[in-house]
């Protein structure tokens, strides 16, 4: 070894002792007689001194050459540092190291993106993706792929305690489509045909099941060609799991005991089980969306019934149409937003299809006022207070449309308020269930429906017979786990019986011929003695991202990609020589 400590490891225990240290010159500070510079590694930050009497005259000339991130071998001796010079910031800040010995291993140009704790300004985000080797240097992204690292373990030590067993699922296989594109790769064996790589084991896990192998993990690469957003990568990785003979309930439960268990050791939270569940209808009708952050109250209030007997304009011919007037409750909100401050939020919701903003201010005799409270008697404006529990200081935001529309609207507003309120402290964790979704979305352009899950997904008991009469009302054994507003993780109980399978694949469009090309090998083997079974998927990233306190998923991914899907330091996807696509039978239009 070039070493013999790690810059994060010495301590005044250490003094008076002869070490070797490597690692990356973070900075240098020049005293006139000597010369400071900070060595850093991913351990650490350790202080050398070049100074008299310690270090020989020549080795002190031979420090001022050192610039950033060159890449240096010293050899000292561990001292405690001068009274008043320790640095309470540094775990190595009690001692120093008193060079004798230096050797240039690699020299460094002027790095676009410096490493270093003390820059504060960074540069964007396509640049430090440009050097990701740089970036990746930085102590922020080191603790994150620390982290990363610590919930990865955790997790695996977790199922394996439980009795999982870790199975691998091929990366090449069949294109099932599943929602989102497939990525498609050529094959040069088989010209004109192509594999898909996964976008989730889902369909191996099931076959799994089937084997008799009641308990799988897998830590899964996957792949979906869809539009990004700052949580989403075209490449991630699921923690994938499948159970037989359980229920819903089952999975819940076993995702709750790791939850637990990652809270305790990574964030030294004690959570308490079970986690809270809401259904989904639930949730759309108090928060406005399936993911409803908690960690702040402001619940959406039905006012429809009041709007009516309004003179308002837009609450009648709504009412009227038999769509939705419903409003949350800023709490003291006109102490955040003037009348400019209401404009921007009115052209805030416009993005999620608002037409404008309908608002109250309950002033200081609790009666509420507004450009529109001349469109609502006196006794009406009390029922509104009363309803929403109007206070003075509070602001009231209604949105006047569609089901749909007032969801959307209204999420957003609650979310964005939430943020400039600060109603919530980003430090804290919120974990909770949104379980019984539809089973089914209607397209309405395609005049058909899609599965909202997978057709795999089994209805609940009781609503199989709404798969013949009513489909939209059938609901789901799916279930998603939600940690501060972002969905963690998703599952199913699936369908292991012919009949109900027959019938989703009727109201899905998919017929007996279609259904045998694209998944024939899984109704094969669904006829040979099916247990019960269903599983979750875990977001791997996106979980370490909230654990992390993050709002960006590529600040835990290693070497990630753009949101054009692009990788900004080997500059892929790229161009490949005639003779490859020859090879595999392709010819570009272009």
């Amino acid at each position: 070894m070039l070493r013999t400590h790690t810059c994060g490891e010495l301590r005044s225990s250490h003094a008076g002792q002869e070490v070797t240290l490597c690692g990356w010159v973070d900075s240098y500070r020049d005293h006139g007689g000597g010369l400071f510079v900070d060595l850093r590694d991913r351990y650490g930050i350790t202080q050398i001194a070049f100074s008299p009497p310690d270090t020989p005259a020549d080795l002190i000339e031979a420090s001022k050459e050192l610039r950033a991130e060159y890449v240096v071998q010293i050899t000292g001796k561990v001292a405690e540092r001068p009274e008043g010079q320790h640095n309470p910031r540094l775990s190595t800040g009690d001692i120093e190291l008193r060079a004798t010995g230096l050797t240039l291993l690699n020299k460094a140009k002027t790095p676009p993106v410096s490493p270093s704790e003390k820059v504060t300004e960074l540069p964007g985000e396509d640049t430090r993706l440009k050097y990701r080797y740089l970036d990746l240097r930085r102590p922020q992204m080191q603790k994150a792929m620390i982290l990363r690292d610590r919930i990865t373990k955790g997790m695996r030590d977790y199922f394996e305690e439980n009795g999982f067993l870790d199975v691998e699922t091929p990366i090449l296989g069949r294109s099932t489509p599943e929602g989102a594109r497939d990525y498609l790769v050529p094959s040069r064996v088989h010209n004109g045909n192509f594999y898909a790589l996964p976008q989730s084991p889902q369909l191996y896990k099931q076959i799994l099941m089937i084997a008799g192998y009641d308990r799988y993990v897998q830590i899964a690469r996957c792949f979906r060609d869809e539009d990004l957003r700052a949580d989403r990568q075209p490449e991630f990785t699921q923690v994938d799991l499948e159970m037989s003979f359980v229920d819903a309930d089952d999975v819940i439960g076993m995702i709750d005991g790791c939850m637990q268990k990652l809270a305790k050791e990574v964030l030294g939270i004690d959570l308490k089980l079970p986690l809270p569940r809401m259904t989904y209808d639930e949730a759309m009708t108090r928060y406005g969306h399936d993911a409803p952050d908690l960690r702040f109250d402001m619940e959406i209030v039905d006012c429809t019934d009041l709007a009516a007997e309004s003179d308002f304009g837009v609450f009648k011919s709504v009412t009227a149409e038999g769509g939705f007037v419903r409003a949350v409750n800023a709490k003291k909100g006109t102490d955040t937003y003037s009348r400019r401050g209401i404009d921007g939020l009115t052209e805030y919701v416009k993005n999620y299809g608002a037409k404008g903003l309908a608002w109250f201010r309950c002033e200081d005799d609790g009666k509420l006022g507004s450009t529109i409270a001349k469109f609502f008697s006196d006794e009406l404006l009390e029922k509104f207070a009363k309803r929403l529990n109007a206070e003075p200081g509070d602001l009231i935001l209604f949105s006047a449309a569609d089901w749909a529309t007032t969801c959307k609207v209204l999420y957003a507003l609650r979310k964005k308020v939430g943020e400039e309120m600060k109603l919530y402290d980003p430090a804290e964790m919120n974990f909770s269930w949104i379980v019984e979704f539809p089973m089914f979305e209607y397209d309405t352009e395609e005049k058909r429906w899609n599965a909202m899950h997978h057709p795999f997904t089994a209805p609940l008991e009781d609503h199989v017979p709404l798969l013949d009469t009513d489909p939209g009302k059938c609901r789901a054994k799916a279930y998603d786990l939600v940690i501060n507003g972002y969905e963690a993780g998703g599952g199913t109980i699936r369908i292991h019986d012919s009949e109900t399978q027959s019938k989703v694949f009727g109201l899905l469009g998919i017929d007996t011929e279609t259904a045998r090309d694209r998944f024939g090998f899984l109704l094969d083997a669904l006829a040979y003695g099916a247990p019960p079974h269903g599983g979750l998927a875990l977001g791997l990233d996106r979980v370490v991202m909230l654990f992390g306190g993050l709002d960006n998923i590529r600040d835990v991914i290693a070497f990630p990609k753009t949101q054009k899907a692009t990788d900004m330091m080997t500059e892929a996807p790229g161009t490949v020589d005639k003779k490859q696509l020859k090879e595999l039978g392709i010819k570009l239009d272009s």
